[in-house]
C-alpha cells in the first residue's frame, strides 16, 4: 500500500532514517550523486531489501520523480536523508493514510526540530526549526501516486530543495484535492552548516522568482510563508550601490581639480570655480547619507538576526559579516531567477 521514497546524496544519517522506518515497509532510495562510484560510501552499503535508482544529481525534484515513478504502491511517502522518523513511525503513517476520503491527496506528518536546551537558539537553528510549523513540506510528505502522475510529479525547473514542495502543493489544491496533517511524528536534527550557511540560502531568491511566476504575487500566503524580506534588501543594496558611487564621483571631481591646478603651477589651488566645487561638495554630503541608509538598514537585519540569538561572541561575529553580505547576495539571486522565469 505505501512505499517509501528517500532521495540522497550520500549522507551518513540516511542509515539512521531506514533504520527508524523499518524493514517491514518497501523503500526505493534515489542515488542523485552525480557521480556515484569509486570508494563504498553509505548508498553502496545499504542493506538488500532497499531498492536504489539514480537520478543522476539532477536535483531532490528529479530524484522524486525518479522515485514515485519506480513504485507500484497507491501511496508514496516522501522522507529527507537525515531525518529520524518516530516510533512505531511504520504503522503511524499507516493509520494516517488508510482511512483518507478520496478528495485526500496528501497526508503531512508532524515535523519536530529538537532545540539546544539551556541557551537561546542559534539563527541557523532557528532557520532549522521552521520546517516544524512549515506546509506540506517533503521531509515527511506522503501523496497519493495516481495524484502525482495527474500533476506530473515535482517540477524539475526547482534545482534546490527548496519551494519544489511548496510549488507541487499548490498545483494539488488547484486541482481541487486536499492535503492533510497526519499524526505521525518525525525529527529533523539540526545540524552545523558553517558560517556562511545563511549567504548560501540566499540562492532560494532564484526559486521565489519562479513560484512568483507560476503562481502570482499571493503565493507565499498560499503555503503559509510570511512576508519576505527582498524589498529591505534591495534598499540596502541600493542604498550602498548609491554610497559608492557618489563618493567614487566626488573623489573624481577631486583628482581633476588638483590636476588642472598642478598643470596652473598653483598645487593645492582649486581651478574649477565655486560651482564645481559645490558640485562636489553635494555629492560628499549626499555619499555620506546613503551611507547613513545603508548602515542603518544593515545594523537593523543584524540586530533582528542577533536579539533572538544566544549572543555569542561567535554568534555576533557571524550575524554581523553575514548581514552585510546578504542583501546584495540575495538581489542577485533575485534577478539572475527573475531571468530565468522570463525565458
Amino acid at each position: 500500500m505505501i512505499t517509501v521514497v528517500i532521495p540522497t546524496i550520500g549522507r551518513a544519517t540516511l542509515l539512521d532514517t531506514l533504520a527508524a522506518v523499518g524493514p517491514g515497509m518497501p523503500v526505493i532510495v534515489v542515488d542523485d550523486r552525480a557521480a556515484p562510484g569509486g570508494a563504498a560510501g553509505v548508498v553502496e552499503s545499504l542493506p538488500g531489501r532497499v531498492r536504489v535508482v539514480r537520478s543522476s544529481g539532477r536535483g531532490p525534484a528529479a530524484a522524486r520523480n525518479a522515485g514515485w515513478r519506480a513504485a507500484e504502491t497507491p501511496w508514496v511517502v516522501f522522507l529527507d536523508d537525515d531525518v529520524i522518523p518516530g516510533p512505531g513511525w511504520a504503522e503511524a503513517v499507516w493509520k494516517d493514510l488508510v482511512d483518507l476520503p478520496e478528495d485526500v491527496a496528501g497526508s503531512q506528518g508532524r515535523i519536530v526540530v529538537p532545540l539546544p536546551g539551556g541557551r537561546r537558539p542559534s539563527d541557523g537553528e532557528r532557520h532549522t526549526a521552521g520546517l516544524s510549523g512549515a506546509l506540506w513540506v517533503t521531509a515527511d510528505m506522503a501523496y497519493r501516486r495516481p495524484v502525482l502522475e495527474s500533476a506530473g510529479g515535482f517540477d524539475e525547473r526547482f534545482p534546490r530543495a527548496y519551494r519544489e514542495d511548496a510549488d507541487l502543493a499548490l498545483r494539488v489544491t488547484r486541482a481541487g484535492h486536499r492535503l492533510v496533517r497526519g499524526q505521525r511524528v518525525t525529527t529533523h536534527p539540526v545540524r552545523d552548516d558553517g558560517f556562511w550557511a545563511s549567504v548560501r540560502f540566499q540562492r532560494g531568491n532564484a526559486d521565489d522568482a519562479l513560484m512568483r511566476r507560476l503562481h502570482g504575487p499571493g503565493w507565499r500566503a498560499a503555503v503559509g510563508g510570511g512576508p519576505g524580506r527582498l524589498r529591505l534588501h534591495a534598499a540596502t543594496t541600493a542604498a550602498a550601490l548609491a554610497a559608492a558611487a557618489l563618493g567614487a564621483a566626488a573623489l573624481r571631481g577631486r583628482g581633476t581639480a588638483d590636476r588642472r591646478a598642478g598643470r596652473r603651477g598653483f598645487p593645492g589651488v582649486p581651478a574649477i570655480g565655486a560651482g564645481r566645487a559645490r558640485d562636489r561638495s553635494g555629492r560628499w554630503r549626499a555619499a555620506g547619507a546613503a551611507a547613513l541608509v545603508w548602515g542603518a538598514l544593515a545594523a537593523e537585519f543584524a540586530w533582528r538576526r542577533i536579539a533572538p540569538g544566544p549572543r555569542t561572541p561567535a554568534e555576533v561575529v557571524r550575524m554581523a559579516v553575514t548581514s552585510v553580505v546578504i542583501p546584495p547576495v540575495a538581489c542577485v539571486h533575485r534577478l539572475r531567477g527573475e531571468w530565468r522565469a522570463r525565458r
